[in-house]
């Protein structure tokens, strides 16, 4: 089993503990900020078994229906993650202003805090060994992952915090107001997942340093005239480059392609961690103007 896949594994038996400790001390408390915590947590398995499915998925190898195979998968993983992070958000700030009106007071302060402790200390373990994940495997679901059950982390410190305050002051509004603040920094947080899942649906290109990086390559190639027509995406853990190259018209094919395979090769080795595809058109000389008045038309 490939890593990322042990590691939605994880992340969603932790996900399943959480739900289960966290619901059950919600709902006999009334706390908002623990009951929006376990329904966070909720989400969190529901996401993350959703992410199992996008890997097993993703890595399938290519068919005649899916000549490019199906790693898109990954990034529409990532934008339903971040879209189910902002409904969920909209539901719990829905809850919060719902408990300012219909005031209730909390009970088992006690038990509350404590399971919040266990919380931190669990979901502090988990984002630990999801970042190391990211950081080995560069997988855009599991950077997802990572950053979300981060805000995790930072939203079960502050409700811990909450409920110490409640504690000492008596003050029960601190729980609802901490909701909504919880709330609207999930939503915050989902914004750059969607945004970078729906970058890779739409075939954006690499960034700019990405692209220099490919750029340096090409100009530091021995044997050709130049290039033009630089193309590049990304797609899941695939990362796409087209490019024309020129070369001498008096070039022999075999030469030209083995020119190609070790310019490609070096392409390669510039994305530790992804799987690069690499195509190369080979010109007997510059035809980047007539292809600019084709692609006019």
């Amino acid at each position: 089993m490939r890593l990322e896949k042990k590691a939605t594994v994880v992340s969603s038996s932790v996900a399943a503990v959480l739900v289960l400790i966290k619901m059950s001390v919600g709902i006999f408390s009334g706390s908002i900020a623990v009951l929006a915590s376990a329904i966070d947590s909720l989400l969190d398995l529901t996401v993350s078994l959703f992410n199992y499915f996008a890997l097993n998925t993703a890595e399938k190898d290519s068919d005649e229906k899916f000549h490019f195979g199906r790693n898109k998968m990954e990034p529409l993983a990532a934008v339903i993650e971040g879209i189910i992070i902002s409904f969920s958000a909209l539901f719990i700030f829905y809850e919060a202003i719902a408990k300012i009106v219909n005031y209730k007071p909390m009970e088992y302060m006690g038990t509350s805090i404590a399971v919040m402790i266990a919380s931190i200390v669990i979901t502090a373990l988990l984002v630990i060994f999801l970042n190391y994940v990211a950081k080995k495997t560069n997988n855009m679901v599991i950077k997802a992952d990572a950053l979300h059950y981060k805000t995790d982390l930072y939203s079960n410190g502050a409700i811990l915090l909450a409920l110490a305050l409640i504690s000492f002051t008596g003050e029960y509004l601190i729980d609802p107001i901490l909701g909504m603040g919880i709330a609207l920094y999930m939503i915050y947080s989902a914004i750059p997942i969607i945004k970078e899942g729906l970058l890779m649906l739409l075939d954006a290109a690499l960034i700019a340093e990405d692209v220099a990086k490919i750029e340096a390559v090409l100009e530091a190639q021995n044997n050709i005239n130049g290039y033009h027509d630089l193309k590049t995406r990304e797609s899941g853990s695939h990362i796409f480059i087209s490019v024309h190259i020129v070369f001498n018209v008096s070039i022999s094919l075999y030469d030209a392609h083995l020119i190609s395979d070790k310019l490609e090769a070096k392409l390669h080795t510039l994305f530790e961690g992804k799987h690069v595809n690499v195509l190369i058109h080979m010109d007997p000389y510059d035809d980047s103007e007539i292809n600019a008045i084709e692609d006019s038309y």
